[in-house]
C-alpha cells in the first residue's frame, strides 16, 4: 500500500511538472474570431429577446449556454445541475387611487407611483402637512452619506405630507433619501407635487419591476407624485404661495384625502449557468472565468440586443472553456479546477454573482481568482491615445493580490501584446467601473479579481448594441489573453496571495 501511494504521488508530481511546462498557445489559437462571431450571433439574436433577467429570452440563453457546456463534456457546476437557481420577485400594479373629497383623480393624468417604493395600503386622512422640498444635491452622494434633515422640528407621525416644488424628478434613487427621512420622521404617506402632468406612461404601464429581496427591515412611506390640480385641491388658498415658495413648512391643511395602492407580487426565478473542468493535483482549488449573459430585454417593441454588453463576455467564456477542454483532451488538463460561470441579473444590480458569492458552490477561501469579462468586443471612442485597435482595459489587477498584475503582464508580453490600460484602477475615477460588474461580488469576499473591459461607446445600453458592430479580431485577441492568464493561474504552484486590503 505504501509503495502504491508513493508511486501515485510520483506520477502526480510528474504530471504536474509536465503541465507547468505545457505550451498553451495551440489551444489559445482555437479561440477564433469566426467561432466567437458564430456564438455571438446566436446569443445576441432577436430570438433571445434581449435576455432580460426573469424572461423567456434569458431562459433561452441559459439553455443555449448549458447545451454548449454539455457538448464540451464539461461537468455540471452545481451538483448534478448546470444551472444555479435564485428567486426573482416581480411586481405589477393592480390598483392606485388618489381622491380629495368627492373628486377622484386618474393615474397618469393627475398622479403616478413608483412600484418599487410602495407597499399595499389604503389610507384616509382628514388633514395634510405641507413641507417645502429640500434642495436636490448638486453632486452625487456617497453611499451612507448623511443629508440635512428635510423635516426639522416637524411632528409628522402618522401624517399625510405634501411636498411642494420638487420639479419632475421621480427617479427612485433620488426619492429614496427623502423617503428615508420621511420614515424617520414617522410620516405615513408622502405626496410630491409636480408640474409635468399628464404623463404618457408611469407605473400603470410598468411591469417586471423585479427585485430579489422580498423582506425589508422597514417600509418607507408610500409616495405619490401628484399634479398641481391635486395639490391645489388640498392646499386651497395656500396653493399660490406654496408654488411661489413662500409658504412655510408645517402648515396644517384641512382636506379629506384617500390614497390607495395595491400591487401583486409574483415569485419567479433566474439562474446562473456553471460548468467545471476538474483539476489534477490541485482539484480542491478553483479558477473562475465569468461573464453575465443577461441584458435589458425589450422596450416599446424594440430589442436591446446586448452584443457587446455582455454577449461578448458570455461567448468569450464559452470559447475559453472550449480551449481548456481541448487541452484536457490532449492530456494537459489544468491543475486547479476550472469553473466557467455565466450569470444573470447583472443589469438589475449584480444579482446572479451576489447570489453565488452568498451561496457559493465551491469554497471562496479556495477560489484563487475570478477573471471577469464584461464587454470586450468594441473600441472606446473616447480613448484618444495609444493603439485603439490593440488594447484592453484591465481593472482590479492592483487590488487584493500583488500577484495579479505581474502574471497578466507576463502572459500579455509573451503572447498577445495588447496595450494593457489600467486607467480605471483609479478609485477616484467617476465611472467607478471597479464596482460595477460581477467581479466585485467576488472581490468583496476577498477573492482576487481581474475585470477585462473595452470601455463604453454610443451603443452602450441601447438597442443598437448589435453583433455586426463587433471588432472580431480584437475580440478574439482579448479572449485569448484571458485564456492565457487563466492557464497560468490554474497551473502555478500556489494560489494567488491575498495581501492587499479590500478597497
Amino acid at each position: 500500500m505504501k509503495k502504491f501511494m508513493a508511486g501515485a504521488l510520483l506520477l502526480t508530481s510528474i504530471a504536474a511538472s509536465a503541465q507547468k511546462k505545457s505550451n498553451p498557445e495551440p489551444f489559445a489559437k482555437g479561440i477564433t474570431a469566426a467561432d466567437l462571431k458564430e456564438k455571438l450571433y446566436t446569443v445576441a439574436s432577436a430570438d433571445m429577446q434581449g435576455r432580460r433577467t426573469g424572461t423567456e429570452g434569458q431562459r433561452k440563453a441559459a439553455a443555449f449556454i448549458e447545451a454548449y457546456f454539455k457538448s464540451l463534456g464539461l461537468k455540471p457546476g452545481n451538483g448534478d445541475k448546470y444551472q444555479l437557481e435564485y428567486p426573482v420577485y416581480t411586481d405589477s400594479l393592480t390598483h392606485a387611487e388618489v381622491s380629495v373629497g368627492e373628486q377622484s383623480y386618474q393615474i397618469d393624468q393627475d398622479f403616478s407611483v413608483v412600484l418599487s417604493l410602495n407597499h399595499n395600503a389604503t389610507d384616509y386622512f382628514s388633514e395634510a402637512v405641507f413641507v417645502v422640498a429640500p434642495p436636490a444635491p448638486t453632486t452625487p452622494q456617497a453611499p451612507g452619506a448623511t443629508l440635512p434633515d428635510p423635516f426639522p422640528g416637524l411632528d409628522l407621525r402618522g401624517k399625510l405630507v405634501i411636498i411642494g416644488a420638487m420639479g419632475s424628478n421621480n427617479d427612485p434613487r433620488a426619492l429614496r433619501p427623502l423617503l428615508n427621512a420621511a420614515q424617520k420622521s414617522g410620516a405615513a404617506v408622502v405626496l410630491i407635487a409636480q408640474s409635468n402632468f399628464p404623463r404618457k406612461s408611469s407605473a400603470s404601464a410598468q411591469n417586471a419591476n423585479m427585485f430579489v429581496n422580498l423582506y425589508k427591515k422597514a417600509e418607507t412611506p408610500n409616495v405619490f407624485m401628484v399634479s398641481e390640480n391635486v395639490a391645489k385641491h388640498i392646499l386651497g388658498s395656500a396653493f399660490d404661495s406654496a408654488k411661489a415658495g413662500t409658504l412655510a413648512s408645517g402648515r396644517i391643511l384641512q382636506a379629506n384625502v384617500k390614497v390607495d395602492f395595491q400591487k401583486a407580487t409574483q415569485v419567479g426565478h433566474s439562474t446562473d449557468v456553471l460548468a467545471v473542468l476538474p483539476g489534477t493535483d490541485k482539484a480542491g482549488e478553483y479558477v473562475f472565468v465569468t461573464g453575465h449573459y443577461d441584458h435589458l430585454g425589450m422596450r416599446d417593441g424594440k430589442i436591446w440586443y446586448g452584443a457587446d454588453d455582455d454577449g461578448s463576455g458570455t461567448c468569450a467564456v464559452l470559447e475559453i472553456a472550449k480551449a481548456f477542454t481541448a487541452a484536457a483532451a490532449k492530456g494537459k488538463g489544468p491543475r486547479r479546477t476550472m469553473v466557467f460561470m455565466t450569470v444573470s441579473g447583472e443589469e438589475e444590480g449584480l444579482w446572479g454573482s451576489a447570489y453565488y458569492t452568498d451561496h457559493p458552490v465551491y469554497p471562496l477561501a479556495q477560489t484563487s481568482v475570478d477573471l471577469n469579462i464584461d464587454m470586450i468586443g468594441r473600441i472606446d471612442p473616447s480613448r484618444k491615445y495609444g493603439d485603439s485597435t490593440n488594447y484592453v482595459y484591465s481593472i482590479g489587477d492592483d487590488k487584493l493580490s500583488s500577484d495579479l498584475a505581474p502574471i497578466l503582464d507576463a502572459q500579455n508580453t509573451k503572447y498577445t501584446k495588447l496595450e494593457l490600460d489600467r486607467k480605471f484602477n483609479d478609485l477616484k475615477d467617476p465611472n467607478r467601473f471597479y464596482y460595477r460588474s460581477d467581479h466585485y461580488n467576488f472581490a468583496s469576499k476577498g477573492v482576487p479579481i481581474i475585470f477585462f473591459f473595452n470601455g463604453t461607446h454610443a451603443d452602450y445600453h441601447q438597442p443598437t448594441d448589435t453583433p455586426d458592430k463587433i471588432n472580431y479580431d480584437l475580440y478574439a485577441k482579448r479572449a485569448q489573453l484571458v485564456f492565457y492568464t487563466a492557464w497560468d493561474m490554474a497551473n502555478r504552484d500556489d494560489m494567488l496571495k491575498r495581501d492587499i486590503p479590500l478597497q
